[in-house]
C-alpha cells in the first residue's frame, strides 16, 4: 500500500494494489483452494463436533443413542431377515455377518444424504463468512465420522461377546486401511452431491430412497454370492460396487479372519481415490454459486 501525493503537496486516499486480491465469491486456483481449506481444518473438526453435540444434547440418553442405535437397528434387521425370512441360511455367524453390514454401511448412508443437503443447509454460514464451501460437505463426512467411532467399538465388543466368537488374527489391523478407503470414498461421495444438492433441491429426499436401494443391493443382509449365483453377469457387475467391496474387506478381516481377493482391495481403492478427485473437482468448479440460494 502506498500513499500518493498530490501537485499541492498534499497527501491523498491511500492507494491498494490490487494484485492478489480476489473478488468475494470468485473460485480461486486449486492450490489457493486447498491451501484455504487445510488452513480451516480446526473449524471443520470444531463445526463437526458442535453438531455432534447439539444432535444428542436434546435426548435424555445423550450420547447414549451413539451406542444404542445401531444396536436397535441389527435387533431390527435380525428379526426381519435373520428369523422372518431366513436370510442366515448358509451364512457363517449371521450376526456378525449383519452387525459389520449395517454398521459400515450405515457410515456411508449418512454422508450421502447429509452430503446432498450440506451447501443448503449451511446458507446462512456462506451468506455471513467468507470460506471454502468444500468444509461443508466435508464438515458432514467428519461428523459421521465421529457417530462413526462409537459404533465400531459397539461392533467390536459385539463380535467379541456374541456367539459364534470367532478367533481374532493379526488380520483385524486390515480394518484401518479400509476405513481410511472409506472415508475417501465418503468426501468424495459428498462433495459431488453437495453441488447437485444445491442445484436441485428435491435431491436431498430422493437420495434417501437411493440409499435404501444401495443398502439392500450391497450384501448388508444376505450373502451376494449365494443369492445370485444363478446369475453370473449380475453377481460380476454387483462385485464392483464399492459398498460391497468395503463390506467384504471388513468381513474377511475382523469376522472370518481370511485373506480377502486382491480384487476387492483394488476396487476398494480405485472408487476411494478416483471419487475423492472426481468428487472434489467437480465442487471446485461450481464454487462460485453457491452463495446464489
Amino acid at each position: 500500500m502506498s500513499e500518493a501525493k498530490n501537485p499541492l503537496g498534499l497527501s491523498s486516499i491511500p492507494s491498494v494494489s490490487s494484485e492478489g486480491l480476489v473478488p468475494v465469491g470468485r473460485r480461486t486456483s486449486l492450490s489457493s483452494y486447498l491451501a484455504a481449506l487445510w488452513n480451516r481444518r480446526h473449524f471443520i473438526i470444531a463445526e463437526s463436533r458442535a453438531k455432534m453435540s447439539s444432535s444428542t444434547r436434546k435426548n435424555l440418553l445423550g450420547y447414549g443413542w451413539l451406542f444404542l442405535n445401531p444396536l436397535l437397528s441389527v435387533l431390527a434387521y435380525w428379526f426381519v431377515f435373520g428369523f422372518i425370512l431366513q436370510t442366515s441360511r448358509g451364512i457363517d455367524n449371521f450376526v456378525g455377518f449383519l452387525v459389520i453390514g449395517v454398521f459400515v454401511f450405515g457410515y456411508t448412508g449418512k454422508c450421502m444424504t447429509g452430503g446432498t443437503g450440506s451447501i443448503r443447509s449451511g446458507a446462512s454460514m456462506i451468506k455471513g463468512f467468507q470460506f471454502p464451501r468444500a468444509a461443508l460437505p466435508i464438515s458432514t463426512v467428519v461428523r459421521n465420522f465421529l457417530d462413526f467411532m462409537p459404533t465400531l467399538l459397539v461392533m467390536v465388543i459385539v463380535l467379541a461377546v456374541v456367539p459364534p466368537l470367532e478367533v481374532i488374527t493379526w488380520r483385524v489391523i486390515l480394518v484401518i486401511p479400509v476405513i481410511v478407503l472409506q472415508t475417501f470414498f465418503n468426501v468424495g461421495l459428498a462433495c459431488l452431491l453437495a453441488r447437485l444438492g444445491h442445484k436441485i433441491p428435491d435431491l436431498t429426499n430422493f437420495m434417501s430412497i437411493v440409499s435404501r436401494f444401495w443398502l439392500y443391493g450391497s450384501g448388508v443382509f444376505f450373502s451376494i454370492e449365494d443369492r445370485l449365483g444363478s446369475h453370473p453377469a449380475l453377481l460380476e457387475a454387483m462385485q464392483y460396487n464399492p459398498m460391497h467391496a468395503y463390506l467384504t474387506l471388513v468381513r474377511n478381516s475382523l469376522l472370518y479372519g481370511v485373506d480377502s481377493d486382491p480384487k476387492m482391495w483394488i476396487v476398494g481403492a480405485v472408487w476411494a481415490f478416483g471419487l475423492l478427485i472426481v468428487g472434489f473437482l467437480f465442487f471446485w468448479r461450481g464454487e462460485e454459486n453457491y452463495g446464489r440460494l
